[in-house]
This record gives C-alpha cells, structure tokens and sequence, in this order.
C-alpha cells in the first residue's frame, strides 16, 4: 500500500464555492455497534467525508466517531465534510428546519457540509418521538401515506436552512431529468451536487450530461452495482454478474494490480464523479481511498460503459414498497 499522502482523493470544487472530497465513507447499512470505531479509524486513516442520512438510523454513533477523533486530535471540524438528507417524511417546510437541528445534534455538530433532499417523495409526517428514523410505512409495517407537500416548498426551505448556516451546501438524491428541469424553473439556488444510483449497469450518462450542464456535480451511490443489494434479498441483484467477477473487470484489476473495487470506483471518479463506498475493515477502506492514483485507458472506460443495463437497484418497488418515484 502507497503511503497515506499519496493515495489522498482530490478535493472538487461545487458552484457555491465549497471544496468537497471526492471519495468519501457511506454509512448506509453501517452496524450500529461497529459505526463509532469505523469512523473513527476511517478520519485516522484519511477520510474526510462522511455521506450519512437520517432513514440510515445510526447518526448518533456516527457523531460519537467524529468527537472521539477530534477530542484525539486526529482532525479539527473545519477538516470533515459531513453530509445527510432529508427523509421523506419531513417534507413539508415547517418541518424541515426542526429535523435538520435534531440530525445536527445527533451528529454533535452545528452544520451540515451538504444536506441533501434523500428522495423525490413527500410522505405524511410522522413524529420523531413516535417513531424514529420513521421509514417508509406511516404505521412501521405496510401502510404508505403520500404527503401533500410540493418539492418546489421544500427546496424553498432547504434554501432557508443554508441561508442560516445549518448547511454550507444543500443538494438532492434520486431526482430525475425531468425534476431537474422543472427544479430550475423555481430555486432561487440550484442544487450543489446531485447524487444518484451509479454503477455499470446502471450509468445514466444523459442524466450526468444534464447536470454537467447546470454545474452540478454528481456523487455516484451503490459504486458496485448488485453487491450491496444482495443481502437485501433482492431477486433482481442475484439474477445479474457481480461486477467484482465481470471479465471486463477483473481483467482491469489484474493489468492494474488494483482490486476489482479500486477499477469499479476509479471508472466513475477518472470521469468527474464522486463515489461514497461503504466498508468496515481497514485494508478495504485504505483500498477504496486508493482510487484516484492510477488511470484507466480511454478505451477501457468506454468498455465498462459499454456494460450499462439500465438497472436501477434501490427502488422502493425492489423492496416491495408501492412507492412509483422511478415509474
């Protein structure tokens, strides 16, 4: 392994002026009980971003990591980039600023780095002190209630929290074209960064282009495709190549003494894009860091495009959810 200085991500500028890692820690599906210790061994190790969210439920112990690694003097707040969103429940504006300062405190921070609409779905409110994170069942089992708030009023108030410094950078996840296009006709700021489902098998080059054209910068979710979806019980991810055994890849990661990972996430960042891969040992951590220090060919990039399926993975209805935000 490189030494830690030269395996560094670079820092990518967003278009209101803030500067923001590009290869960072996701803690979705991150243990509760492990959450704490690998954060902390992540910020010793050299990551800086931390892409978390409400749904997620182990913010509290994500915050517990960061405190320890600053009390330690391993970095200083102005040193991380803590990212969360906004759960689809909290959509209506009055309750957008109450959720952001509960996620703040369970962080231990005062500010977001990024804070990011986590779904294009206004649900019912549900109390946090009846149930927290809320999900998506109004009742916790079946029930799905759609609210009644437009996306145009919470982006409004997503533009208020950044205006009180509860967010340096607001953002949205999961947002089509089509909701882009129509997001322009009334932000008063556009969204800093976009973050989307982004693999091989799913590249969304028109959606990219898109964004490329309004400046705003794409941070790419489930880097591996099927691999994150499989414990999920999901019968789309089993019926499909694991991209860690694709022959299009493993050749890759044997030419580049890289493993499969490092080619899969070096695919997306040599092509502007972010990535947020989760990991809880330190020689995959380290590796995933490791992915901005070698360069894929032209040719090569252009073949593992060539692999895109259209499947998109995380969508309610691959759970079993009758939510038809990707319909």
């Amino acid at each position: 392994m490189a030494p830690i200085d030269d395996i560094l991500p670079p820092y990518i500028t967003l278009s209101d002026g803030n500067k923001m890692p590009q290869v960072g820690l996701g803690l979705w599906k991150m243990d509760n009980a492990t959450c704490a210790d690998v954060i902390y061994r992540a910020i010793k190790d050299g990551y800086r971003l931390f892409d978390g969210a409400c749904d997620y439920g182990n913010e509290p112990e994500a915050g517990e990591g960061v405190a320890r690694a600053i009390k330690d003097g391993l970095c200083k707040r102005e040193d991380l980039f803590i990212i969360s969103k906004l759960w689809n429940s909290f959509h209506d504006p009055e309750q957008v600023e109450p959720i952001v300062r509960k996620q703040l405190k369970d962080w231990g921070v005062d500010y977001f780095d990024l804070y990011y609409i986590h779904f294009p779905v206004s649900l019912e409110y549900v109390s946090p002190e009846t149930r927290y994170p809320p999900g998506w069942f109004y009742d916790g089992e079946t029930e799905v209630r759609h609210g009644k708030s437009s996306l145009e009023s919470t982006w409004k108030a997503m533009e208020a929290i950044q205006e009180k410094g509860l967010a340096k950078s607001i953002g949205v996840s999961n947002y089509t074209g089509a909701l882009l296009l129509d997001m322009f006709t009334y932000a008063k700021t556009k969204p800093a960064v976009l973050q989307v489902e982004h693999h091989p098998y799913l590249v969304q080059q028109n959606l990219l282009d898109l964004a490329e054209q309004h400046g705003i910068k794409v941070v790419g979710y489930s880097s591996f495709g099927p691999q994150s979806f499989r414990d999920c019980d999901m019968k789309l991810a089993e019926e499909v190549t694991l991209l860690f055994d694709h022959p299009v890849i493993t050749k890759l990661a044997i030419k580049y003494r890289k493993t499969t990972a490092q080619v899969l996430l070096r695919w997306a960042t040599q092509r502007g894009i972010s990535v947020i891969p989760k990991s809880n040992t330190q020689d995959r951590l380290l590796e995933n860091l490791d992915v901005t220090s070698f360069d894929l060919t032209e040719d090569e990039i252009k073949e593992i495009s060539g692999l895109d399926k259209g499947l998109r993975f995380n969508s309610p209805l691959n759970y079993g959810i009758p939510v038809y935000n990707f319909a």
